[in-house]
C-alpha cells in the first residue's frame, strides 16, 4: 500500500466496493477522475463490503447485509451472496426511513433507493454497485470507474491502494471532512463519516461542495 500523505492529491484510486460506503469513500470517489474497482479481492467481514453507519434517534446504527456461506474458504467478492434470512432489506430501509423521514431531501430520495430494497438482489457485489451507481447519479459526479481484471496484492500505477485503508477498525484516511448539518445534532454533536446517505438525506445537491472540500 502506498502513503496515507498522498491523501486526495493524487486523482488515481484503488477501492474495494461497499454498501453505502461512508463520506470518505465518496469524497474519493468525488475527487478522483479514475477509479479502480476489485471485484477479484477475498471477501472481508466485519467491513464496508456489507456494511454502513447511519445516525438515528438513539445514536448510531450500524446496519449489516447477511451472506452466506461459501463452499470456499475465501469467497471472491464478486461471488458471495446475499442471505435473505429474516428480510435484513425490509428491516434495512425501515431503519434508513425511521432515522431520515424528518430529514430535508428524504423525500425527494425515498422512491429511487426504496426500488433498489424492493428487489431482490442475488450477489452483494451487484447490489453495493446499483447502489454506488445512484449515490454517484444523486450527487452528480461522473468518475471513470473501471473493475479489475483480477486480483493483484499491489494496485498498478498510478493507482493509490485504498482497498483495505477505509475500514471500519481504522481511523479516517480523509482528516479534512467538513461537518454539516444532521437530524440528530442537537441530541448526539455532530457525527463524522457516516454512510453517504447520511450526507444526501441531510443536505441534498449541497453534498457534493461537502465532498469536493474535503481533503486529508
Amino acid at each position: 500500500m502506498q502513503a496515507d500523505n498522498q491523501g486526495l492529491n493524487t486523482k488515481t484510486h484503488c477501492l474495494s466496493i461497499a454498501y453505502l460506503g461512508p463520506i470518505e469513500y465518496y469524497a474519493i470517489l468525488a475527487n478522483s477522475s479514475k477509479i479502480l474497482l476489485e471485484q477479484h479481492e477475498s471477501y472481508i467481514k466485519q467491513s464496508y463490503r456489507n456494511r454502513c453507519s447511519i445516525a438515528t434517534a438513539n445514536g448510531i446504527m450500524n446496519l449489516t447485509i447477511p451472506v452466506e456461506k461459501h463452499t470456499k474458504s475465501k469467497a471472491i467478492i464478486k461471488d458471495v451472496r446475499i442471505s435473505y434470512h429474516g428480510n435484513w432489506n425490509e428491516q434495512h430501509w425501515k431503519s434508513i426511513e425511521s432515522a431520515y423521514n424528518s430529514s430535508p431531501f428524504f423525500e425527494y430520495y425515498e422512491d429511487e433507493l426504496r426500488a433498489i430494497y424492493n428487489k431482490r438482489w442475488i450477489f452483494l457485489w451487484d447490489f453495493n454497485l446499483a447502489l454506488q451507481q445512484k449515490a454517484l447519479e444523486l450527487l452528480d459526479v461522473e468518475p471513470i470507474i473501471q473493475c479489475t481484471d483480477k486480483y493483484e496484492k499491489e494496485c498498478p500505477d498510478p493507482y493509490i491502494d485504498l482497498r483495505d485503508r477505509i475500514h471500519p477498525k481504522n481511523e479516517m484516511y480523509l482528516k479534512g471532512l467538513k461537518p454539516y448539518y444532521q437530524v440528530f445534532i442537537n441530541k448526539h454533536n455532530f457525527t463524522p463519516n457516516l454512510s453517504i446517505i447520511d450526507l444526501l438525506m441531510n443536505m441534498g445537491n449541497e453534498s457534493i461542495m461537502i465532498l469536493k472540500n474535503s481533503n486529508q
